[in-house]
């Protein structure tokens, strides 16, 4: 059995064991506490559940095609985000030429160049490129109410919801000595630390959360969900650094700061969301929002801990 399955494929067998156990004790909890009858935490729990057997099950089926199948899929989740982040901001008709250059050229664009591996281009092509291109765009247009607003909000989400989550895919594309041909390992790492912690600092949250550390913001989450969890999550970190290029002790670092820099997006997506006056993102996941209220975490955390690898361990 062990000479059957390469380390992604047990990672994923790991990943469906730890899932297969947490529905099992979701279904248990929903018996013997809630009796049957709806109970607003656990049914939370079973939802989140639910969304992570659809997430493995996609990001699965990604890493059977191969780097195309990856790549894809984060073009998919980059639409999507994106398309969810415009409806929410402010644009006018003067906007729609800008945002169908940033959904039809740049979005694709910059996955193609990922998909080749061209690091030079990009790396720059949306904070360089696309941020001047897309004003001028909208300058043409000739509407001047809100200007630098309606600029800035179409920026803002190309640069968020497509060139940040870019950085997933493009792990793949970094040459690290002894580590050739499983690159789909970071993939695996960098979402299950930060996911894991999430849901982390969710149960702690339950089980401990006392103090809030931004009430206006994101009225769930404490002081002791974010330490217990991120905490939590570290340690997992650290448990996983046999399939990466990392010792115990880099795979914690890295895992701290990814964690923490998942926590810092979540709290930034949520201001986002509490100055456009909505709960969600949008409705894409029965009960959890949309894309962006997935993702939100590996938003910042992605580029930080791409360049953080490439800068460490790529000659």
């Amino acid at each position: 059995m062990s000479q059957m399955l390469s380390p992604t494929g047990w990672v994923f067998a790991g990943v469906l064991a730890v899932l297969t156990l947490a529905s099992g004790v979701a279904a248990l909890l929903k018996w013997r506490v809630a009796h049957g009858a709806p109970h607003a935490v656990i049914d939370n729990l079973t939802a989140r559940i639910n969304v992570w057997w659809v997430m493995v099950g996609l990001i699965g089926l990604a890493f059977l095609l191969g780097k195309g199948g990856v790549v894809v899929l984060f073009l998919g989740v980059s639409f999507y985000a994106l398309r969810e982040f415009l409806s929410l901001a402010y644009t006018r008709r003067g906007d729609h030429t800008a945002m169908a250059a940033a959904f039809y050229i740049a979005l694709p664009l910059q996955y193609f160049l990922v998909g080749i591996e061209w690091y030079g281009l990009y790396s720059i092509l949306i904070p360089v490129y696309a941020f001047l291109l897309l004003p001028i765009l909208a300058a043409t247009g000739g509407d001047t109410q809100r200007f630098l607003e309606r600029a800035s909000k179409v920026q803002w989400g190309l640069m968020v919801c497509v060139y940040c989550i870019s950085h997933v895919p493009a792990l793949l594309t970094l040459p690290i000595p002894g580590f050739e041909g499983q690159n789909m390992l970071l993939i695996a790492f960098l979402v299950i630390v930060v996911q894991g912690s999430d849901v982390l600092q969710y149960i702690w949250g339950k089980l401990l959360g006392r103090h809030k550390v931004a009430p206006v913001l994101s009225p769930s989450k404490t002081w002791e969900g974010l330490i217990g969890g991120v905490g939590s999550a570290t340690l997992l970190g650290m448990a996983l650094h046999g399939i990466t290029p990392f010792s115990p002790w880099q795979a914690a670092g890295l895992a701290l700061l990814i964690c923490v820099m998942g926590f810092c997006g979540g709290l930034v997506m949520s201001a986002i969301k509490r100055d456009r006056g909505v709960k969600d993102w949008g409705h894409m996941i029965e009960g959890h929002g949309g894309m962006l209220d997935r993702v939100d975490s590996v938003i910042f955390a992605a580029p930080v801990f791409f360049h953080a690898v490439r800068y460490g361990w790529v000659p």
